[in-house]
Formats: structure tokens, sequence, C-alpha cells
């Protein structure tokens, strides 16, 4: 185990993954990059959670974040963002991912449920990850969205002084 408590590499969660199957429980995944980590994040963690008996999340490396935010992002450092996300109590492990999408880590985790935002219900025939989740018998779910949260929101309309 590293040293943020709760932060493994694929390996070790598959590893607990298979642990947990062997005593009968479910387990979630949800994935993001969970800069400056706000109330919208805090629900979808809590909404994945009560999903399964065990939550996994995938985080987004600093160098996956600036290919998928652009420049000045993330504003938190990826060791900040893994320690925030492994300490709290609804998540069980945090995962890092380096790959613009979790296709290769969920199909490595196979978790039971596969947790996105309701803003990707739309998309989801287009989402890569659909059909390594589908393939392996998993269910995907959506949570609920918090409105008017965001974090590309709130860096877009307040001026963050260095």
């Amino acid at each position: 185990m590293s040293e943020v408590n709760g932060l493994v590499t694929i390996d070790e969660a598959a590893r607990c993954r298979r642990e947990w199957a062997t005593e009968g429980l479910q387990v979630a995944w949800t994935n993001g990059c969970f800069d400056l980590l706000h109330r919208g994040h805090l629900a979808t963690l809590n909404y994945a959670r009560r999903t399964a008996d065990a939550l996994v999340v995938g985080l987004n490396t600093d160098s996956s974040v600036r290919r998928l935010k652009g420049d000045g992002r993330p504003i938190v450092p990826e060791a900040e963002r893994a320690e925030l996300l492994a300490s709290l109590r609804t998540v069980d492990l945090v995962v890092m991912l380096d790959d613009d999408e979790p296709s290769s880590l969920l199909d490595r985790l196979r978790p039971d449920v596969y947790v996105k935002g309701a803003d990707y219900m739309d998309r989801m025939i287009e989402m890569p990850e659909t059909g390594v989740v589908e393939r392996y018998g998993g269910r995907i779910v959506f949570a609920p969205l918090v409105e008017g949260i965001s974090t590309s929101e709130r860096i877009g309309s307040t001026r963050i002084k260095d």
C-alpha cells in the first residue's frame, strides 16, 4: 500500500476485489478528476457507495487531467486529491488513472457497478468503457447531478490567485 492510506495500485485493488467477491460483497467503481473537491463530488461518491458494499475510485493523474481539461488544470495536485478522496468514509480504495478513460482498469477490476454522472447518460453508447462493462456483465448506473456545481464553472467564474 502507498503512503496515502487507501491509495493502491490496480494490482492491489484487483486482489481486494477478489477477496470481496469471495465474501459475497458487491463492488462499485466511479472515476474522475475530483479537482477542487465539492458537494457535487460528494453526492456522486455517496450515491456510488449506496450501489454496492465497497467503492473503488479511479482518480485521473495530473497529466490525464491536463489532457482532459487543458492547461492550468488540475488546481490541486494528484497526491493531495488522492489523500482527500482516500480519507472519505464512503471510499474504500483509490486507484490512479493515467488514461483519458477507464476501460483498461475496469476490465482488470470488473466492478459489479460502474457509476457515472447523469451528464453522461445521453452519451452512454459512445463511451468506450460501456462495451467493457457490458462484456463482463457489470451494470452502469448514473448518479444525479447537483445543479449549478462544477469545478470548471467555479474556476471559470472565479479568479484564482497565485
